[in-house]
């Protein structure tokens, strides 16, 4: 053999070699991947491990009375692993797996025994580890299903595996729901949940998962590696109370009035501290809900309550004094291309204290007109200066931008949105801006930015305290905010308003009726209104501003004063009433010789000697009686009865309750006539009673 052949033998051989294990590769490729395939992958699942996000306990959200208005209450998924190391041997299963599906079915009713059954006996032919067996479990229930059999074999050999989840529930359901808010994935945050989800959030836990056949993770231990940080609370500035108040009252008008949507503002004026929301949209079922959050995100022209503003200039310039004369002749203003118009006629020829109060169209635009057309940047530069034009940067998202015009906007006209802007129009202003310039003129001009929240803790330590921004620390002088206070007075003494003064305290505020603009027709096609009332309460000393809002009311009428109104004094009548801070101090009254005692019924002797005694009368009482009846010119005892057994009891004189009370106790049947005090019985008092013959009392 020469050398050429040697080599080539050799290259023939290596090749050959090379081909063939080429070939074996191949052969346990496919082997691995297609013959065997299935066992390897779950293999490669068993041995995948990974940490895991474990979701916190968010925090809760607190009223400001201390009321819980959303927390996270523990939830769990039940799954179960048909392989767990005390159910491993198939006669251990079979024998109790028909009294677990027994109890699952009659515990929680969502499916048969047989059902039950059925899935736990192909979970365990499929060898699943982590079978799901009931969603939106409570801890409670939880407790028991520990104890069903297989289950109670212990935490390890039962195979059960509770999966922790948070659920999120609002304690009092429907109440301030938008202003308290969500957080979604994939949604933008609204309320208190959405703005302070980096505080309520808490720190996320982990927890070691290993991956099993299919792709699905389940926990390597029974406890979780690093447990979570609960979120911290957030205590807002909702009254609970008031805030039911607020909803109840709303939504009866809304009902009353066939209205697309309204809102209700109630705000602390001293610290800008929110104390009730409400807004509510009409359903295509006719009922109303919480959709929108109207109060902070409806941007609309404001109408007559916006007159406020356009007076407060006037005012602070000196262009004009609440004494001056001002003509509105028949109720009409011509401007170029628009005539302005009172909704009530004309009246004549007023002083501006009047027009204010009866809500002149006519008259503010005049003035505001002859004031400032030769100098209409000077009106826009005082609204500007105010702080009018720019958002409130409340601690919630949504708030609708405010847009005040000026004669840079091209939309400006020269000859007609000056005595527009002057009543409310060609201008967008949300219900809570609105409301918090009102509320700067009870707070003797001090502007201040509305809250929401108070103050952040976390495990009963204050993170973070909220005080009101101050926008406008005097936003005109004093002469005029005491100007514009009468004003605002005068209109629930005199003017549009007045059928909503009070006896107990003093209202201020002004009506609003402006017509909305469709989107598409604009004013004149299919006419829509808005009604409003603004104010605050005790006129006198301001505790509380409070706006309402109704959007196209078809019953009735469509005017603010009764509309709006009635739900302003609705809400501010039941905050007078529980509020005592806002009473007047009641003072001491002594009583003269010449004053009578007060009247009284006959009565237990013990508790109308309470009665005299906290009212510091002094009063004779005999000593040995059960009921008495004190004269009322000398207080002392001129009836006294003393209960004998078996004889009938002396009532007269007696209230309703007290003689069927002794009656009753006698064994006498009682028949009534009248109200009042027993003036007659039938039985004559010292008789041997007869339980037969009924006593007849009448009263008077």
């Amino acid at each position: 053999m020469n050398i050429r052949t040697d080599i080539l033998l050799r290259v023939y051989l290596a090749f050959g070699l090379i081909v063939l294990l080429a070939f074996a590769v191949l052969y346990q490729l496919f082997n691995v991947q297609v013959v065997e395939g299935a066992k390897w992958r779950a293999k490669a699942d068993s041995l995948s491990t990974r940490f895991m996000n474990v979701e916190a306990a968010r925090g809760n959200i607190y009223s400001v009375d201390g009321s819980l208005l959303a927390t996270s209450v523990p939830e769990y998924e039940v799954r179960m692993d048909l392989l767990a190391a005390g159910i491993d041997k198939d006669a251990v299963f079979f024998e109790k797996v028909d009294s677990l599906a027994d109890k699952f079915s009659e515990f929680f009713g969502d499916k048969s025994s047989s059902q039950y059954s059925r899935m736990l006996r192909e979970a365990r032919a499929d060898k699943s580890r982590y079978m799901l067996l009931k969603r939106n479990v409570t801890y409670q229930q939880l407790k028991v299903v520990r104890k069903f059999p297989i289950f109670n074999l212990g935490r390890y050999k039962g195979g059960l595996i509770a999966v922790p989840l948070n659920k999120r529930i609002l304690p009092f359901n429907s109440l301030a729901k938008r202003t308290i808010g969500y957080k979604n994935k994939n949604v933008q945050p609204v309320g208190l949940e959405g703005a302070y989800s980096s505080f309520i959030d808490g720190e996320s836990g982990r927890r070691l998962m290993q991956r099993i056949a299919g792709g699905v993770f389940i926990p390597v231990n029974q406890d979780i590696e690093i447990a979570p940080k609960e979120g911290a609370d957030i205590i807002s500035t909702i009254d609970i109370n008031m805030q039911d108040v607020a909803q109840r009252a709303l939504k009866r008008q809304l009902i009353a009035s066939d209205a697309d949507h309204g809102c209700v503002i109630l705000m602390e004026v001293a610290t800008g501290e929110i104390r009730a929301v409400a807004n509510f949209s009409k359903l295509k079922s006719g009922d109303y809900e919480e959709q929108f959050n109207y109060a902070i995100a409806a941007s609309q022209d404001p109408g007559s309550t916006f007159k406020l503003a356009s007076y407060l200039s006037l005012l602070e310039d000196n262009k004009v004094d609440t004494n001056t004369m001002i003509a509105t002749g028949d109720g009409t203003y011509r401007i170029p291309g628009h005539t302005i118009r009172d909704s009530h006629g004309g009246i004549g020829t007023v002083t501006v204290k009047k027009a204010f109060e009866e809500s002149s169209n006519v008259a503010i635009a005049k003035m505001i007109n002859a004031a400032y057309q030769n100098d209409q940047t000077k009106f826009s530069e005082n609204l500007y200066k105010w702080g009018l034009n720019k958002k409130l940067m409340l601690q919630i998202p949504g708030e609708g931008s405010p847009v005040i015009k000026n004669p840079k906007n091209r939309s400006w006209n020269t000859k007609q949105t000056l005595p527009q802007m002057a009543y409310g129009y060609e201008m967008q202003i949300t219900p809570l801006q609105m409301l918090a310039f009102y509320n700067a003129i009870a707070n003797d001009g001090k502007y201040i930015a509305p809250i929401f929240v108070r103050e952040i803790r976390r495990l009963g330590n204050t993170v973070e305290q909220f005080k009101a921004r101050v926008i406008n620390e005097q936003i005109v002088s004093d002469k005029t905010v005491r100007k514009a206070q009468a004003l605002l007075e005068g209109v629930v003494t005199e003017g549009t308003g007045k059928g909503l003064a009070s006896k107990l305290y003093r209202i201020a505020g002004k009506t609003g009726t402006a017509q909305v603009a469709d989107a598409d027709k604009g004013y004149q096609v299919d006419k829509k209104y808005q009604a409003s009332f603004c104010g605050y309460f005790p006129a006198d000393n301001p505790k509380y501003s409070l706006i309402v809002v109704v959007n196209n009311p078809r019953k009735g009428t469509y005017y603010a004063a009764s509309v709006a109104g009635p739900v302003f004094r609705e809400i501010a009548d039941r905050v007078y009433a529980s509020d005592v801070k806002m009473y007047e101090s009641i003072k001491e009254q002594k009583f003269v010789g010449s004053l009578k005692m007060p009247v009284v019924k006959t009565g237990a002797t013990k508790a109308t000697q309470n009665v005299y005694k906290a009212f510091g009368f002094k009063a004779s009482f005999a000593g040995n009686s059960d009921y008495v009846k004190l004269d009322t010119n000398s207080g002392v005892a001129n009836k006294s009865i003393k209960l004998i057994e078996g004889a009938v009891p002396d009532v007269n004189g007696m209230g309703l309750k007290d003689a069927l009370f002794v009656l009753g106790n006698s064994g006498l049947k009682t028949q009534i006539h009248g109200s009042g005090r027993v003036i007659r019985q039938s039985l004559l008092a010292g008789t041997r009673i007869n339980k037969d013959v009924p006593i007849i009392l009448e009263l008077q």
